[in-house]
């Protein structure tokens, strides 16, 4: 089995709803997805196994905005089966390259504060905690961590992304 890591098809829109929901409670509708279709200024990205698992065809769904000379990750969501088997890392690694392409010489995110491996993750590929939204998540009240990577402009960054990119891809061809 192969894996596709693109943008969105809109054949997909609505798993991306669906998914969006299982993981993130509804972040957004289905509006909101085609809205970010046709913006310029959004990387709006899915991963899918081809041929296509039975359930879900949707693995993850990221999305990056592009404002002045920063990326700011906006959505995240894994499916909760596929975690843990390198589809977020893959997603985050392909939305910070298209950053770098962009010309962004940082990026930002929002993470729950509780969840631990998100955080992990975001440290893996050099994001640091720079700050805190307190009470920032309407459901439930918790706190967002603020973290912060510099440096998408710089070759090394580069070089990290397409060594990292390896990594990601030998993890999926077993399983």
């Amino acid at each position: 089995m192969s894996f596709v890591l693109q943008p969105l098809p809109e054949s997909l829109l609505s798993a991306a709803v669906e998914l969006d929901q299982m993981v993130l409670g509804g972040f957004w509708s289905l509006q909101s997805y085609q809205e970010e279709l046709s913006r310029a200024s959004s990387d709006l990205l899915g991963l899918w196994a081809v041929p296509q698992l039975e359930h879900p065809p949707l693995l993850a769904v990221g999305c990056a905005w592009t404002i002045l000379d920063e990326a700011h990750i906006i959505l995240m969501a894994v499916h909760p089966r596929y975690r843990r088997q390198g589809f977020g890392f893959g997603m985050l690694l392909k939305l910070l390259d298209l950053a770098r392409h962009r010309g962004m010489k940082y990026a930002t995110l929002e993470v729950r504060a509780s969840n631990e491996a998100a955080i992990a993750l975001y440290t893996k590929l050099g994001f640091t905690s720079v700050g805190k939204r307190p009470k920032y998540y309407a459901d439930n009240g918790e706190d967002a961590l603020v973290m912060w990577r510099s440096g998408l402009h710089l070759p090394e960054f580069g070089e990290q992304i397409e060594a990292d990119w390896v990594v990601a891809q030998s993890r999926w061809q077993y399983i």
